[in-house]
């Protein structure tokens, strides 16, 4: 369990931005002497990762694995669980998963965890010097003004950006053979261009982005109906709605809700939820 010390702020990307980025983000968390562990819920977005101060570690197979910095935090299938002690402070840039990719100039993957070398990274030290003087829009411009250069590799499909621009509109629930038709591609090249940009399908993304709604709104009002919001983000039905909860969160959308009124009444904070 987490304290409460906590302060996350968030950024809005450039109009020329907004395609790729959905927005640029500062967290800084004191956990305290003690390592302590905290959850990264799956949601519609892929991150880019700078971190400083404490180190953060990645739990795999049992054992804690230092994250380097900058790193890529992939779509994830399931809770992920990350460690950290002492104060630590996060700046990301949560992307589009079709675009975080090609912002880099990478090849596409489904890891969790994308460890890559990139010249991106030689932001950290000019980051580490403006977080450590507390100058956070200080080192927010300084990243934005990195993806505005017009040297850096910025070559977002158009196709693909209809189609995300369809598929944030409905939340995950417009079928593929429409977020094609909006893109005015057809199915199968967008499903090549969406799996060699992203490493996943639409309805992968699709599924995630359902996922993240249904979360955030059970994070926020616990008392909700299931059934409400299984039949408002088309799902089936309640049962369908809970096994692709479960599926991505390891537990149920009721047992999630239980947690959700315990721990908002103690202002403890386990997953970040966006909105």
């Amino acid at each position: 369990m987490l304290s409460s010390k906590m302060q996350h702020l968030e950024f809005e990307p450039s109009p020329t931005l907004q395609n790729s980025i959905k927005c640029f983000w500062y967290t800084k968390r004191d956990f305290g002497e003690q390592e302590s562990s905290f959850e990264v819920v799956p949601d519609g977005y892929a991150e880019i990762i700078f971190l400083f101060g404490s180190t953060c570690s990645i739990s795999f197979n049992g054992d804690l694995q230092p994250l380097p910095s900058p790193f890529i935090m992939g779509l994830l299938n399931q809770p992920v669980i990350l460690s950290a002690k002492n104060c630590l402070e996060i700046i990301g840039i949560r992307c589009f998963p079709w675009t975080v990719f090609d912002l880099l100039g990478l090849p596409s993957g489904k890891d969790e965890v994308h460890v890559f070398q990139h010249p991106i990274a030689q932001l950290q030290s000019t980051l580490g010097a403006y977080i450590h003087a507390g100058k956070i829009d200080d080192a927010i411009t300084y990243v934005k003004e990195y993806f505005l250069n017009p040297e850096s590799p910025i070559t977002i499909d158009n196709k693909l950006s209809k189609a995300g621009v369809a598929m944030r509109e409905t939340n995950g629930t417009m079928p593929v053979n429409q977020v094609a038709a909006a893109a005015h591609a057809t199915v199968r090249t967008l499903e090549r261009n969406f799996k060699q940009s992203s490493g996943y399908s639409v309805k992968d993304v699709s599924g995630l982005m359902r996922f993240e709604q249904v979360r955030n709104h059970l994070w926020l009002y616990p008392n909700s109906s299931i059934a409400s919001l299984a039949h408002e983000l088309g799902y089936t039905d309640q049962s369908h709605l809970s096994r692709e909860f479960k599926r991505y969160s390891g537990t149920t959308p009721a047992a999630f809700a239980r947690k959700a009124k315990k721990q908002n009444r103690t202002n403890d904070f386990v997953v970040f939820i966006q909105a």
